[in-house]
Protein backbone atom coordinates (compact mmCIF):
# COMPACT_ATOMS: atom_id res chain seq x y z
CA UNK A 1 0.00 0.00 0.00
CA UNK A 2 1.19 3.52 -0.75
CA UNK A 3 2.40 5.76 2.04
CA UNK A 4 -0.06 8.53 2.88
CA UNK A 5 1.41 11.93 3.82
CA UNK A 6 0.41 13.21 7.26
CA UNK A 7 1.63 16.16 9.27
CA UNK A 8 2.92 15.64 12.81
CA UNK A 9 -0.18 17.43 14.14
CA UNK A 10 -2.47 15.22 12.04
CA UNK A 11 -0.77 12.04 13.26
CA UNK A 12 -1.07 13.25 16.86
CA UNK A 13 -4.80 13.91 16.44
CA UNK A 14 -5.30 10.39 15.08
CA UNK A 15 -3.31 8.90 17.97
CA UNK A 16 -5.42 10.86 20.47
CA UNK A 17 -8.64 9.66 18.85
CA UNK A 18 -7.34 6.08 18.90
CA UNK A 19 -6.45 6.40 22.59
CA UNK A 20 -9.95 7.76 23.35
CA UNK A 21 -11.60 4.92 21.44
CA UNK A 22 -9.54 2.20 23.12
CA UNK A 23 -9.48 3.49 26.70
CA UNK A 24 -12.84 5.25 27.08
CA UNK A 25 -15.34 4.47 24.31
CA UNK A 26 -14.66 0.74 23.93
CA UNK A 27 -14.93 -0.05 27.68
CA UNK A 28 -18.08 2.11 27.95
CA UNK A 29 -19.84 0.26 25.13
CA UNK A 30 -18.77 -3.14 26.50
CA UNK A 31 -20.32 -2.16 29.82
CA UNK A 32 -23.50 -1.00 28.04
CA UNK A 33 -23.75 -4.36 26.26
CA UNK A 34 -23.35 -6.24 29.55
CA UNK A 35 -26.03 -4.09 31.19
CA UNK A 36 -28.41 -4.59 28.27
CA UNK A 37 -27.87 -8.37 28.40
CA UNK A 38 -29.03 -8.37 32.00
CA UNK A 39 -32.40 -7.03 30.86
CA UNK A 40 -33.30 -10.35 29.27
CA UNK A 41 -34.54 -11.19 25.77
CA UNK A 42 -31.92 -9.87 23.34
CA UNK A 43 -34.14 -10.13 20.23
CA UNK A 44 -36.34 -7.25 21.32
CA UNK A 45 -33.81 -5.34 23.39
CA UNK A 46 -33.23 -1.98 21.66
CA UNK A 47 -30.48 -0.96 24.14
CA UNK A 48 -28.54 -4.13 23.34
CA UNK A 49 -28.81 -3.63 19.57
CA UNK A 50 -27.83 0.05 19.82
CA UNK A 51 -24.81 -0.83 21.98
CA UNK A 52 -23.75 -3.57 19.54
CA UNK A 53 -24.05 -1.13 16.65
CA UNK A 54 -21.94 1.42 18.54
CA UNK A 55 -19.38 -1.30 19.30
CA UNK A 56 -19.19 -2.18 15.61
CA UNK A 57 -18.61 1.47 14.73
CA UNK A 58 -15.87 1.85 17.38
CA UNK A 59 -14.06 -1.32 16.31
CA UNK A 60 -14.24 -0.24 12.66
CA UNK A 61 -12.89 3.21 13.46
CA UNK A 62 -10.04 1.69 15.54
CA UNK A 63 -9.05 -0.50 12.58
CA UNK A 64 -9.31 2.45 10.19
CA UNK A 65 -7.07 4.69 12.34
CA UNK A 66 -4.53 1.92 12.96
CA UNK A 67 -4.39 1.32 9.19
CA UNK A 68 -3.92 5.01 8.44
CA UNK A 69 -1.14 5.36 11.01
CA UNK A 70 0.65 2.25 9.78
CA UNK A 71 0.60 3.58 6.20
CA UNK A 72 1.40 7.17 7.13
CA UNK A 73 4.49 9.03 6.10
CA UNK A 74 4.68 11.57 8.90
CA UNK A 75 6.25 14.79 7.68
CA UNK A 76 7.56 17.31 10.20
CA UNK A 77 6.99 20.60 8.41
CA UNK A 78 9.01 22.54 10.99
CA UNK A 79 12.13 20.71 9.74
CA UNK A 80 11.47 21.57 6.11
CA UNK A 81 13.21 24.44 4.43
CA UNK A 82 12.79 24.43 0.71
CA UNK A 83 13.72 28.05 0.15
CA UNK A 84 10.21 29.40 -0.10
CA UNK A 85 8.90 26.67 -2.39
CA UNK A 86 5.39 25.35 -1.67
CA UNK A 87 5.48 21.70 -0.54
CA UNK A 88 3.28 19.37 1.50
CA UNK A 89 2.74 20.81 4.98
CA UNK A 90 3.58 24.39 4.01
CA UNK A 91 1.40 27.27 5.16
CA UNK A 92 0.82 29.60 2.23
CA UNK A 93 -0.40 33.21 2.22
CA UNK A 94 -2.21 34.04 -1.02
CA UNK A 95 -3.71 37.11 -2.65
CA UNK A 96 -6.59 36.72 -5.08
CA UNK A 97 -5.39 38.45 -8.27
CA UNK A 98 -8.90 39.61 -9.14
CA UNK A 99 -10.14 40.96 -5.78
CA UNK A 100 -6.93 41.45 -3.81
CA UNK A 101 -8.40 39.42 -0.92
CA UNK A 102 -5.79 37.59 1.11
CA UNK A 103 -6.19 34.08 2.48
CA UNK A 104 -3.94 31.56 4.22
CA UNK A 105 -4.00 27.79 3.74
CA UNK A 106 -1.94 24.91 5.04
CA UNK A 107 -1.52 21.94 2.70
CA UNK A 108 -2.20 18.73 4.65
CA UNK A 109 -3.11 15.08 4.11
CA UNK A 110 -6.61 14.09 3.03
CA UNK A 111 -7.59 12.95 6.54
CA UNK A 112 -6.58 16.28 8.07
CA UNK A 113 -8.33 18.54 5.57
CA UNK A 114 -10.80 21.00 7.09
CA UNK A 115 -11.64 23.98 4.90
CA UNK A 116 -13.13 25.92 7.84
CA UNK A 117 -9.77 25.67 9.62
CA UNK A 118 -8.00 26.60 6.34
CA UNK A 119 -6.46 23.13 6.05
CA UNK A 120 -6.62 21.96 2.44
CA UNK A 121 -5.96 18.48 1.12
CA UNK A 122 -2.79 17.93 -0.88
CA UNK A 123 -5.06 16.45 -3.58
CA UNK A 124 -7.33 19.52 -3.83
CA UNK A 125 -7.19 21.65 -7.00
CA UNK A 126 -5.77 24.66 -5.14
CA UNK A 127 -3.02 22.61 -3.44
CA UNK A 128 -2.08 20.96 -6.73
CA UNK A 129 -1.81 24.41 -8.31
CA UNK A 130 0.40 25.67 -5.47
CA UNK A 131 2.83 22.74 -5.06
CA UNK A 132 6.26 23.56 -6.47
CA UNK A 133 5.63 27.29 -6.78
CA UNK A 134 7.68 29.98 -5.02
CA UNK A 135 6.96 33.29 -3.30
CA UNK A 136 5.87 35.81 -5.92
CA UNK A 137 4.62 33.17 -8.37
CA UNK A 138 1.06 33.15 -9.69
CA UNK A 139 -0.91 29.91 -9.23
CA UNK A 140 -3.82 29.28 -11.58
CA UNK A 141 -6.57 27.18 -10.02
CA UNK A 142 -9.33 25.52 -12.01
CA UNK A 143 -12.34 26.25 -9.80
CA UNK A 144 -15.96 25.27 -10.50
CA UNK A 145 -16.66 28.92 -11.39
CA UNK A 146 -13.72 29.11 -13.80
CA UNK A 147 -10.01 29.92 -13.46
CA UNK A 148 -8.81 31.82 -10.41
CA UNK A 149 -5.34 33.23 -10.01
CA UNK A 150 -3.53 33.66 -6.71
CA UNK A 151 -0.20 35.33 -6.02
CA UNK A 152 1.91 33.54 -3.42
CA UNK A 153 2.79 36.17 -0.79
CA UNK A 154 4.56 33.99 1.76
CA UNK A 155 5.39 30.35 2.52
CA UNK A 156 6.00 29.11 6.06
CA UNK A 157 6.87 25.72 7.48
CA UNK A 158 5.33 25.63 10.98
Amino acid sequence: MNKVPLTVRGAQKLREELQQLKTVDRPTVIEAIATAREHGDLKENAEYHAAREQQSFIEGRIQEIEGKLSNAEIIDVAKLDTGGRVVFGATVDLADEETGDEITYQIVGEDEADIKARLISVTSPIARALIGKNIGDIATVMAPGGEKEYEILDVRYV
